[in-house]
């Protein structure tokens, strides 16, 4: 008995040890209560972050990463939309925001043939008129970014097929997909060689950086791939909060796509002054092919010799 009873001490002291290092330890690195975009982090549960699309204190949505605690599919989507509706957050890193309207729910989630059908309730209905294209792009950009293998979001109010803004009464497609548009910049001159490219930027929100997709509508014939480098490498950004850390003088040598990966090869100044490719860089362009390209894996070189590879679901290979 004295036996059993000094095991079980033991037993009880080493776990409660253990329970206290590692409380101690996970709140010693998450003391900022931001979201890191670069990471694809686990959770003890062994749950990981997803995707989700965010306000900024500019009205610009931002790509960051959020804990979803389903494990299936449609309770993930329901999930995600619950932390998209404006209410108090806890989870949300300062400087980011909700969209959804207050008091809107979800009536109704339906998967199949690689859509999704969103049936909201008439609250939804009741957005600012400067924010409804932001909170259609956000939804649709969220959701999409789940599983590769959704195609299209079809959103529903009460049953009704939803096919224009509220306010402005602008025509919508349904499904909806990226093709949408975000946080969209109209640069024409002309009706002639309209080209729709997607750029990923930087920004900087309480000492975390943050990707920014912008949708770029350019007279501009040449392939995609180009005008997203020399967009990045321009002096010239988009806004003034936003910025690249492509070096001016970076050149694209060679691309070509081959079995869903998009291979690129790039001069010196692909590398920074301590030789070194910045995982930003990495990012920024991989993101904006995977928005412009059917594609899963981009291959970075610099001269010929490989020194990066990222992957669609955030990971990345050096």
């Amino acid at each position: 008995m004295i036996k059993t009873r000094a095991i079980r001490k033991i037993f009880v002291t080493s776990l409660s040890l253990f329970i206290f290092l590692f409380i101690t330890t996970f709140f010693h690195f998450n003391t900022d209560n931001t979201l890191r975009t670069n990471l694809e982090i686990a959770s003890p549960s062994g749950l990981y972050t997803d995707t989700i699309y965010l306000l900024n204190e500019r009205n610009l949505l931002v790509k960051s990463k959020v804990l979803l605690d389903e494990v299936d599919l449609k309770d993930k989507i329901i999930d995600l939309l619950d932390k998209l509706t404006v209410k108090k957050n806890d989870y949300l890193p300062n400087g980011l925001f909700t969209y959804i309207p207050k008091n809107t729910e979800v009536l109704n989630v339906v998967l199949g043939d690689g859509l999704v059908t969103v049936d909201f309730s008439k609250e939804f209905l009741k957005m600012k008129l400067h924010l409804e294209k932001q909170i259609i792009s956000g939804i649709v950009y969220s959701i999409l970014e789940l599983d590769n293998k959704l195609e299209g979001v079809v959103i529903l109010v009460e049953g009704e097929v939803f096919l224009e803004y509220p306010n402005t009464h602008e025509k919508l497609d349904s499904p909806l997909t990226k093709k949408i548009g975000i946080n969209e910049e109209y640069n024409l001159t002309s009706r002639k060689d309209i080209n729709r490219v997607v750029i990923y930027y930087l920004s900087r929100i309480n000492n975390d950086i943050y990707y920014v997709p912008v949708t770029k509508y350019v007279n501009d014939s040449r392939d995609k791939i180009k005008i997203i480098i020399d967009e990045l490498a321009s002096s010239v950004i988009y806004e003034d909060n936003l910025m690249s850390f492509l070096h001016s003088n970076v050149k694209l040598l060679d691309y070509y796509e081959e079995g869903g990966v998009f291979f690129l090869n790039f001069n010196d100044y692909l590398f920074d002054s301590d030789d070194k490719v910045l995982e930003e860089v990495l990012y920024s362009i991989s993101y904006s092919v995977f928005d412009n390209y059917d594609v899963n894996q981009v291959m970075f070189e610099v001269n010929d010799n490989f020194i990066g590879q990222v992957f669609s679901d955030g990971t990345i290979k050096k």
